[in-house]
């Protein structure tokens, strides 16, 4: 009894060891993933009739996907492949312009697509106080803001960040897919708020009416995500 016994044991461990072996090769045959592409928060007609749902498809499934893969398959391979994104962007001037460029368009629509909503919220009383110490009023913010995004030439970004330098707010643009986590920035900061003023951002509705697009735009900002940014800015300073 006891040597039957043994030998089902000899058999059960052999195909044990035989899965867990075909298992672990098959995971290292694929790249490791470490970044995701995330799932959108809210459905494509959602912020209508602000930002169409044609363009918010196209926008997420097409660009923002195309940049996310191409940014995945830059980094497969290379040193690069298990480092936090803001870990890649402080040295990416050292890096390829695929990186660059891909990584860029990756993380900025992450951040773009969670600073909006169809439930925009209200700014929160540390939030509204840093604004009104660095641009008089909220009303006058948004104006700098628009300025900002109006004055992008080409294809770009305009920014409300904490910057690196004072740890106060400030507005900045960044061009193609740049962003202010970046150690090629002009202005470096921590990321509250962005809009996203390349042409397939609002062309399918607005044409050519930047303008329009951005003033639209504050229908629809997610303030609940930037106070949530800005107090996590704050208790990583603490």
């Amino acid at each position: 009894m006891k040597t039957i016994d043994f030998k089902i044991l000899v058999i059960m461990t052999t195909i044990i060891l035989t899965n867990v072996t075909a298992n672990n090769s098959e995971a290292n045959d694929k790249p490791i993933v470490k970044h995701e592409f995330p799932a959108l928060p809210y459905a494509y007609n959602s912020l209508e009739p602000y930002i169409d749902a044609q363009t918010m498809e196209l926008h997420y499934s097409k660009h923002h996907k195309a940049y996310y893969d191409n940014f995945i398959k830059a980094i497969t391979g290379t040193e690069l492949e298990n480092k936090e994104l803001k870990e890649i962007f402080s040295g990416v001037s050292k890096a390829s312009a695929a990186v660059r460029n891909m990584g860029g368009g990756y993380y900025n629509h992450v951040i773009f697509w969670n600073n909006l909503s169809p439930e925009t919220g209200n700014i929160s009383i540390d939030l509204a106080k840093a604004i009104d110490e660095s641009f008089g009023s909220l009303n006058n913010f948004k104006e700098e803001f628009n300025k900002a995004s109006s004055s992008v030439f080409g294809s770009g970004w305009a920014w409300l960040i904490v910057s690196e330098k004072d740890n106060k707010l400030k507005i900045t643009t960044t061009p193609n897919q740049d962003n202010t986590l970046m150690d090629i920035a002009s202005e470096k900061g921590t990321p509250l708020l962005t809009i996203d003023v390349w042409e397939h951002a609002y062309y399918l509705k607005y044409q050519n009416r930047r303008a329009e697009y951005i003033n639209a735009f504050w229908n629809v900002v997610n303030w609940t995500e930037v106070n949530k940014r800005y107090e996590e800015w704050q208790k990583s300073k603490k």
